[in-house]
This record gives C-alpha cells, sequence and structure tokens, in this order.
C-alpha cells in the first residue's frame, strides 16, 4: 500500500532548491557569516509560527566544542540573506555584536514567550507577529 500511495502520488519527497526556495533541511547546518566576513556559527534549526507558517526565528548555534556546549541565538529571518558566493548566509552584525543579544541555552516555550520582543529589538527588525 505505501508503495501505491508513493508512486501514485509521482513526487521525490526531497523538494529541490530553486533560485528563491529552499528545502529546511538544507537551511539548517549552514554557515552564518558576520559583516566582516568571518564565520560565526551555524544555523540549529529554523523556528515557525504554527498558524501562520512564517519563519519566527532562525537558531544560531556557536560557542562550543563540535556542538557540545553551544550557544543558541534566536535571530530573525529578515536579519540574514543568502550569499551565494560563501554558500551560506550572511549578517549585517559582527560575532561580537551577536554574542550581546539574548540567548538561551534550552528549548522551553517560555523562553520564546518571555525574549520574542526582546530578541526583536535588539536586531532592530519589526516582530514576525505584527
Amino acid at each position: 500500500m505505501d508503495q501505491v500511495n508513493s508512486s501514485v502520488a509521482g513526487k521525490d519527497p526531497y523538494v529541490k532548491d530553486t533560485p528563491s526556495l529552499i528545502a529546511s533541511d538544507k537551511v539548517e547546518g549552514t554557515a552564518v557569516y558576520g559583516v566582516d566576513g568571518d564565520r560565526i556559527g551555524s544555523i540549529q534549526r529554523i523556528i515557525l509560527e504554527k498558524r501562520g507558517g512564517r519563519v519566527a526565528y532562525a537558531v544560531l548555534s556557536f560557542g562550543g566544542f563540535w556542538g557540545i556546549g553551544d550557544d543558541y541565538y534566536p535571530l530573525p529571518w529578515e536579519k540574514l540573506s543568502y550569499d551565494e558566493k560563501l554558500d551560506g548566509y550572511r549578517i549585517d552584525m559582527t560575532k561580537e555584536q551577536v554574542e550581546g543579544a539574548p540567548k538561551h541555552s534550552d528549548d522551553s516555550e517560555d523562553w520564546y514567550r518571555t525574549n520574542g520582543r526582546t530578541v526583536y529589538d535588539y536586531y532592530g527588525v519589526p516582530p514576525y507577529w505584527i
């Protein structure tokens, strides 16, 4: 039955990227570079708004060793721009500036509820919910 359903759909479950679209599994792990061209870290995950489907945050991770002890910095998606030459994202800040941003070490829902506005204020962009 599963083979029939997948062949009936006739679709590849691995969506190919286009010039303007990218699959979420390809975003996770992508490097992020600062305004100075230095690598800051990588995208750990994307946080989506449940009802509207908008990207609320790209969670940047760095600071640990081999992923252990990393700090997690939620970034407004609007702060990132894709750089084809680097095959990564750029942010218009330095690593030191990002280190001053709100960060968290767990994925509790309360953290985002309590600190969401602070994150957007720090980066100077309107919150996704407005």
